[in-house]
């Protein structure tokens, strides 16, 4: 399907529309030999609660973002490379029903579908085209994952002492090592771990002293000396939320009320059978 629909016209048409509904704040989306094949909404695990977020799958890249208007505005733009995907089926929760883990090196984060024959869809199409995108370009799976964050509400105390209870002046902050969240007494380090940031990132107190040792460990296999990086870098204090969810709080309001974002009513475009 993908080399039939790569030069069509109607392809085109439909990238554009998804572009469209970005708008200025989106990248452009077409390419040579890109093909979208297929969308849908899933509910996306944030950080403060689950969030419905609208999915587009080609066959080199996965994109999500915002739903202010379905089908017309959308925001906050996120562009996975499908060769840096891994998925991971979950099991269900009181909360969520048909879950699994897509799993990337920069991000990492916890979706679910509708129903559990829209989760074998995209599971299925997910896995054909990372296969087939792997074949093509020779690269082996991605082996190094970043940590899915914990959501807030699943803990009221810090992950880490177990003694800091979370209040509205206490606040939760997330390592980004492990995900956990933690208080600010056992995250005041900071670690630059380039896979994720250019800049050093909060750690909790247990993964910065693994982070040490794995760079000490490493120097010495190098020989060659090294400084570790602390918090030196004085004023950087990088938020604790998920970027996906900057004032969706605010936008809620601009959803039509009766719009149910749980229900399968946005299944796969086949485009053509």
């Amino acid at each position: 399907m993908v080399d039939h629909l790569a030069n069509t016209e109607i392809n085109s048409q439909r990238i554009a529309a998804v572009e469209n509904c970005f708008g200025a704040s989106g990248q452009p989306l077409a390419l040579p030999g890109r093909v979208l094949l297929g969308e849908g909404i899933l509910t996306k695990e944030c950080r403060k609660k689950p969030k419905p977020r609208v999915f587009f799958l080609f066959n080199d890249i996965l994109v999500y973002g915002s739903i202010i208007i379905n089908k017309r505005k959308y925001n906050s733009q996120h562009i996975i490379p499908l060769e840096d995907v891994t998925l991971e089926t979950l099991p269900d929760t009181l909360q969520m029903k048909n879950r699994w883990m897509i799993k990337t090196s920069k991000k990492s984060f916890v979706v679910s579908a509708a129903s559990l024959t829209e989760r074998k869809e995209w599971i299925s199409h997910l896995e054909e085209c990372i296969k087939h995108l792997l074949v093509k370009t020779g690269r082996q799976p991605c082996r190094e994952h970043a940590a899915p964050w914990i959501p807030d509400k699943a803990t009221d105390i810090c992950m880490r002492c177990t003694q800091t209870k979370f209040s509205t002046l206490t606040r939760r902050h997330h390592c980004r090592k492990c995900g956990f969240v933690v208080c600010a007494d056992c995250s005041r380090q900071r670690f630059l771990m380039p896979r994720l940031s250019p800049k050093p990132l909060r750690v909790c107190n247990l993964c910065y002293r693994q982070l040490l040792a794995e760079e000490k460990k490493e120097a010495e296999a190098d020989q060659r000396p090294t400084e570790p990086i602390r918090s030196a870098v004085q004023g950087y204090e990088p938020s604790s939320g998920d970027d996906s969810d900057k004032s969706d709080d605010e936008k809620a309001e601009q959803w039509p009320a009766d719009t149910d974002f749980y229900t399968s009513q946005v299944s796969w475009s086949s485009f053509h059978s």
